[in-house]
């Protein structure tokens, strides 16, 4: 089994995952043994894509990648690391204002449990600009955004 120092945990809703995401996630597979894509689930909030749909999309997206696998867990993310033994929590940043919430997330976070670090890298230049919430817009009004997501999302009618 993997130490917790060289688990890695990179959370999120991922509706849908984005190429902003996947550059994130592939950059910090070379630094861990192990990356958990933890896609939050959220009872209070109806997400565009079905949970199912998105792991498929993760795990379609990674599959190259051994040392990565997808799970999807409720409730606080702190939560999720300590059941999975993960000594680190991946966050993305696209923007300052990105790194101001994040910062605050990661501080949290320490305080909730010291054993969790937090990594935050910053996507590259070229996806900065690309969110979950903007493709998710750009899908409701039948825009194509087959260059925001990684090609293993199939939005079908939505999208594509």
């Amino acid at each position: 089994m993997t130490d917790r120092s060289r688990r890695a945990v990179f959370p999120g809703s991922f509706d849908p995952i984005t190429r902003g995401h996947e550059n994130i996630l592939r950059r910090a597979a070379a630094l861990f043994d192990e990356v958990i894509v933890a896609i939050g689930v959220n009872q209070d909030k109806q997400g565009m894509f079905p949970l199912d749909q998105r792991m498929a999309w993760c795990e379609a997206t990674f599959a190259d990648l051994p040392n990565v696998r997808v799970a999807s867990f409720e409730g606080l993310t702190v939560g999720f690391c300590q059941s999975v033994e993960a000594g680190w929590l991946i966050r993305g940043v696209r923007n300052g204002g990105d790194f101001e919430y994040e910062r605050t997330i990661a501080q949290m976070t320490k305080y909730l449990d010291a054993k969790v670090e937090t990594m935050i890298l910053f996507t590259d230049p070229e996806y900065a600009p690309i969110s979950s919430s903007v493709v998710r817009d750009v899908v409701h009004h039948g825009g194509d955004v087959a260059r925001f997501v990684p090609d293993a999302v199939d939005l079908g009618q939505h999208g594509k």
